[in-house]
């Protein structure tokens, strides 16, 4: 799904490099690459604060932790998306609420989040999901008029851009209360181990984010507030930073991928290719097609048996799964996030894939699909 030596042999000189440098330097926890790519990062996403941090997961921990939300304190969050984001909502005691999702663009419906607010609501966690921003014009307008707090997950999509109705853009991750990113390897962004960052325009937000990522304190020794051990690897963040410069153009690699795939399925009934928002651009960390009349799982059996690599994203809703269902969710619910379920399937993307594989890849899809 993802080449990352074809990714490394580009730029080997430049990370090895890098992390030859970190392990001379001998400076392994905090060092300085660590607060070169938060400046840069800063700088890149337009954004005051960047908070490195251990993974994408903690990322969003800790910015639930810094707002003080409160055992049973409800959280709305789209079920069609990876645990990650429900698994922290139960770790801290509060409660997912499930939202439905847009067929289109594959992120939270907005209608079904403005019904599930509740008195007990306190957040907003919308997650850019495959690589498009959801659409948070009215999402925070929906948030203000209620006071809740907004906390994306852009692990999926950072680098994407959102256009406001007046012209504003911003990235992904800039717009909420917070933002929050996870550095995986298969990221657009991606290290060589696990990493994440959170992000915030608010100046005393970030202190208490700082300090909840180091123990609590704000000085040795010194705790406040409970806090976690979540630090980003000097090693990893100096891979990071050979990573950065080359974000945008891994974007436009993907998107020209995506644009060879876009046309081999163009017009095929069964085969509904991804959508693009008007408000905001897709950076595609994933490529997934809806199949229509199609044995998805065959096809997914097919491809393998042609060596094509293919993963589903998501076989089963959270709303459906055992450890996250405590409002008593059953079959039927979330009826756009089930039919998903069951009918999408994301191909091979990635900033190497060459036109003879594209070719390949299309050619066994469309084998199977059309016999």
């Amino acid at each position: 799904m993802v080449d990352l030596k074809g990714q490394y042999r580009k730029i080997k000189s430049e990370l090895d490099a890098a992390v030859m440098g970190v392990i001379e330097a001998g400076a392994f926890i905090n060092g300085p690459e660590v607060k070169k790519l938060a400046a840069d990062l800063e700088k890149y996403l337009n954004v005051k604060h960047v908070i490195p941090c251990a993974n994408g997961t903690d990322a969003l921990q800790i910015a639930m932790m810094a707002l003080n939300l409160q055992p049973g304190d409800e959280v709305i969050t789209p079920s069609f998306t990876y645990a990650a984001t429900c698994e922290v909502i139960a770790l801290l005691k509060l409660t997912p609420v499930f939202v439905d999702t847009d067929p289109d663009t594959f992120n939270m419906d907005l209608n079904a989040v403005e019904k599930a607010i509740s008195p007990k609501t306190k957040a907003i966690v919308p997650v850019h999901l495959y690589g498009q921003c959801a659409d948070m014009e009215p999402l925070l307008n929906l948030a203000k008029q209620h006071n809740l707090f907004v906390i994306e997950d852009t692990a999926q999509a950072l680098g994407a851009e959102y256009t406001f109705s007046d012209g504003t853009v911003k990235k992904a991750g800039t717009m909420g209360t917070i933002g929050t990113t996870s550095f995986f390897p298969s990221k657009n962004l991606g290290c060589y181990g696990d990493g994440g960052a959170i992000f915030t325009q608010d100046d005393e937000l970030a202190t208490v984010l700082r300090q909840v990522a180091n123990h609590g304190q704000t000085r040795l020794y010194y705790h406040d507030l409970v806090g976690v051990n979540s630090r980003l690897d000097t090693l990893q963040a100096a891979i990071l930073l050979c990573k950065l410069p080359h974000l945008d153009s891994y974007a436009a690699a993907r998107n020209q991928a995506a644009e060879y795939y876009d046309r081999a399925f163009a017009g095929h009934p069964a085969i509904k290719t991804p959508f693009r928002a008007s408000y905001s651009n897709h950076v595609f960390h994933q490529y997934t097609i809806t199949l229509t009349g199609v044995d998805r799982d065959g096809l997914g059996a097919y491809l393998d048996s042609k060596g094509v690599p293919n993963k589903v994203y998501y076989p089963v809703p959270q709303h459906l799964q055992k450890a996250y269902n405590l409002k008593g969710y059953k079959e039927g619910d979330l009826p756009v996030a089930e039919a998903l379920s069951h009918r999408v399937i994301s191909l091979p993307m990635h900033t190497e894939l060459t036109e003879d594989q594209l070719a390949y890849i299309t050619q066994c899809v469309l084998e199977f699909v059309n016999k």
